[in-house]
């Protein structure tokens, strides 16, 4: 048998590399992937905006240019709206030519970001990303590394998620960008030394030099640091701001400070060194320079351009040369309440502006258009609602308008007359079913998911919430009920309402405490009630997302011992809680000098009385006064909110007198009037850029800018603008009036619902806190479906309703 030897075969692994080789050089190219590193030395112009007040083109427009990366906040989980209101931000990048830039902010615990919602989020981001030619960064949870987020200083957790993240975006995304983004750790661990680790982490990862405790010399950054595999970028938020958590104050910059943040070029262990360099990872850089209008000393220019200039010339410095961004920060922030305004622009006037347009186009960074600039297909608009706009919307309005004048004549007829209200019982029930009205619209923007209900109850009567209507319809009730007893019974007057206050005060201290203990449950997701982020509402829309605040902050010094000393007092001034129940110490407040008005009432003293609480809402809201250091001060400052209540309290005093003045056919008009007039404000409320969800109607009455300017300049919140107080009133009495005309329809209609809920508003008050925490611990609501959201509502206010029907726990919980 003979064969035949011929030449050896080459091996596997050659083939495979001559194939690679060959299909490279001979299969067509697929797309380019946008630039999403830029040149050395050549960093892009970045910018994170208020979208609610701001845009990508009014940013260029003062600055005289595009920025080449813009960035906005994401929930996660978010819900349609908000991808709607990112889809429209896409589009204002895309118009642009520049990069997106989503800050990922989670509104859960960090252990729950796993690898299904992970993979929920990416297929959100997939969607709304869709034919967006710029390169999407996309930055989770940054700041992980200090102790004023949510997701803070837990690694395990932290790393763990960002891998779930990073792996779920790749999978759904084209080239997506991960940026891992800690805060200058300058005072790392930003608190106190301790041997013992904050909820929810272990000590080991922190305690990096292994002495037994968390201090100054363990590592800021490693402990929380993904992997280079899932790393494309390093982030670093690197502000100039020395206040702390003392005193604002503007201060000058010192020299070297930015780099100094950085770590130093040279320094082995700095930041840059360390993640940027070593790694060869692309850095970018978040800042901006503290001022503020309220703290005095120097000027905007005097505190920013040193900032500005020493940001610029790092990052143009070859020794610097992996810094790939710089993100400046161009919103305001509200400090203490709104006390303090901190405004982190660069562009807030036109001085300014120029002053900075000057030093960007002189230094290296590299400003818009970055990609081609394009109309970005299927972009929704900034408000995903039902928007009338045109001839259609003032055709909506006039019919609104029409409706609110019928609803004034039709009572004349004989007809209706059955339909008045005629309750012999001396108790008022269209006062409870008016409070009835506005407890329904606390609990509905307090549970907070996306749903039908916020369409009725978001601002949607006139530009009012639930808030308002409660505070004032409260203090009706206490001058109706201890009216007619103060002239001649003051002490036992002062002996009621002073017990009142202290089972108000009692009960707001153990909620306070058993919400902390739940939260310490490790199963349980306490987010929605330990923590408050800033939602934007009215103005500014949604997309005006803020900071997020620990409401328990400190709390943990109550299992030291001996028990830390800042927590008692903590506790006891109701300085910690949630927020959603931080009224109640308002409402202890106000009970306990209602008396002294009272007293000054039965002596005929009104006019005095509205003159003193005029004075005191006046000083309040031009000084932006924060009288106490409990925790209600920062959304209800006394001083302002007093208002409302002493209003109602008069008014309940002299009920009797104030619905027989208007009871006189000569003041009817009077009446039209402010019924009318309430319609008209309402109507200007439903011309806001806000809408609540895609079946929201929205009219396009008046332009976007001057609907804002005029919301910010008289209808603020906090410090409750004077055409906000206006509103009120006008509702209440609008209120008031049809459930006199109409008591018989309206009664049989919601009255069986309303009523039960008005009579019993502190005990669903209190209970609504705990419904809270229940349903952010149900997983298919975080989902953000509008219709499952709207039954999780329907089953919400049900379950209050069967509650006080049934006096469940009304032995233990005050009514």
């Amino acid at each position: 048998m003979t064969s035949t030897v011929g030449p050896r075969p080459p091996p596997p692994a050659v083939v495979a590399a001559l194939l690679t080789v060959l299909a490279l050089v001979l299969l067509p190219a697929g797309p380019a992937r946008a630039a999403e590193t830029p040149e050395p030395g050549a960093p892009y112009l970045g910018a994170v905006l208020d979208w609610g007040t701001d845009s990508a083109a009014g940013y260029a427009g003062r600055l005289g240019e595009p920025a080449a990366v813009y960035g906005r906040p994401v929930p996660l989980p978010m819900d349609d709206r908000e991808q709607g209101h990112l889809r429209h931000f896409l589009s204002q990048v895309a118009a642009q030519g520049g990069h997106a830039l989503l800050t990922v902010r989670p509104d859960v615990a960090l252990d729950r970001v796993d690898e299904a919602r992970a993979a929920v989020l990416a297929g959100q981001l997939a969607d709304v990303a869709q034919d967006f030619d710029g390169t999407v960064f996309v930055r989770f949870a940054p700041q992980m590394n200090a102790s004023w987020v949510p997701w803070g200083q837990q690694p395990e957790a932290y790393t763990r998620a960002f891998r779930a993240v990073a792996a779920a975006l790749d999978d759904r995304l084209e080239d997506p960008v991960m940026v891992w983004s800690p805060t200058a750790g300058t005072d790392y661990p930003f608190r106190a030394p301790t041997s013992s680790a904050p909820e929810g982490a272990d000590l080991a990862p922190l305690d990096t030099d292994g002495n037994g405790t968390w201090d100054r010399d363990d590592d800021a950054y490693g402990p929380y640091y993904p992997g280079d595999d899932v790393v494309d970028w390093v982030g670093l938020s690197a502000y100039h701001d020395e206040t702390g958590s003392g005193e604002a104050r503007n201060t000058v910059p010192g020299p070297d400070e930015f780099s100094t943040l950085l770590g130093g070029a040279g320094a082995s262990d700095g930041f840059y060194a360390a993640y940027a360099a070593a790694r060869d990872k692309p850095l970018m850089a978040e800042t901006g320079s503290f001022w503020s209008p309220e703290a005095g000393g120097p000027s905007a220019l005097e505190v920013k351009a040193p900032w500005w200039d020493q940001v610029l010339a790092t990052a143009s410095s070859e020794a610097y040369d992996r810094i790939g961004a710089v993100v400046w920060n161009e919103t305001v922030e509200e400090r203490t309440g709104g006390a303090v305004a901190v405004d982190w622009r660069s562009t807030a006037d036109p001085a300014l502006a120029a002053a900075f347009r000057e030093r960007v186009q002189a230094s290296s960074l590299v400003a818009g258009p970055v990609t081609e600039q394009a109309a970005l297909p299927g972009a929704a608009p900034s408000a995903p609602g039902i928007v009338l706009q045109g001839p259609v919307a003032w055709a909506a309005a006039a019919a609104v308008l029409g409706a609110g004048l019928l609803l004034c004549l039709l009572p004349r007829a004989r007809s209706a007359r059955a339909w008045r209200y005629a309750e012999p019982s001396p108790r008022d029930s269209r006062i409870d079913m008016l409070r009835g009205v506005a407890i329904v619209f606390v609990v509905v923007n307090h549970v907070g998911l996306t749903s039908l209900f916020q369409s009725f109850t978001q601002e949607a009567v006139g530009v009012v919430s639930g808030a308002e209507l409660f505070v004032l319809l409260s203090g009706a009730v206490l001058g109706m009920v201890y009216g007619p007893r103060v002239r001649g019974e003051l002490g036992e007057v002062v002996d009621r309402t002073t017990a009142r206050a202290w089972k108000l005060y009692v009960t707001a201290l153990v909620v306070v405490l058993l919400v902390y203990a739940l939260s310490r449950i490790p199963v349980l997701e306490s987010g929605a009630v330990t923590t408050f982020t800033d939602q934007g509402t009215g103005a500014a829309g949604a997309g005006a997302a803020g900071s997020t605040y620990d409401l328990y902050a400190g709390m943990d010094g109550l299992f030291a011992f001996p028990v830390q000393a800042h927590v008692i007092p903590a506790v006891l001034l109701l300085q910690v809680g949630p927020w959603q129940f931080n009224i109640m110490g308002l409402y202890v407040v106000l009970i306990l000098v209602s008396p002294l008005v009272l007293a000054a009432l039965a002596r005929g003293r009104a006019w005095l009385v509205l003159l003193i609480s005029a004075g005191l809402y006046t000083v309040g809201t031009v000084f932006r006064i924060r009288l106490l250091p409990s925790q209600f001060e920062d959304s209800f400052p006394l001083l302002v909110w007093q208002v409302l209540f002493v209003l109602g309290m008069v008014a309940g005093f002299h009920r009797r007198q104030i619905v027989g003045w208007f009871a006189d056919r000569r003041r009817r008009p009077l009446l039209v009037a402010c019924l009318l007039l309430a319609v008209a404000l309402a109507l200007f409320s439903w011309s806001g850029p806000y809408a609540s969800s895609s079946y929201d109607v929205r009219l396009a009455l008046l332009p976007e800018a001057v609907f804002r300017a005029v919301y910010d300049g008289y209808f603020g919140r906090t410090w409750l603008g004077i055409g906000r107080l206006v509103n009120v009133l006008l509702v209440v009495v609008a209120g008031y009036a049809l459930l006199s005309a109409y008591w018989a329809v309206l009664r049989r209609a919601l009255g069986w619902f309303l009523i039960p809920l008005g009579r019993a508003s502190l005990y669903v008050f209190v209970m609504h806190v705990f419904l809270i925490l229940a349903v952010a611990n149900i997983p298919v609501l975080e989902q953000g479906d509008l219709w499952v959201n709207t039954l999780a509502y329907v089953a919400v206010l049900g379950l209050l309703w069967v509650m006080v029907r049934t006096r469940f726990l009304f032995g233990i919980v005050p009514r």
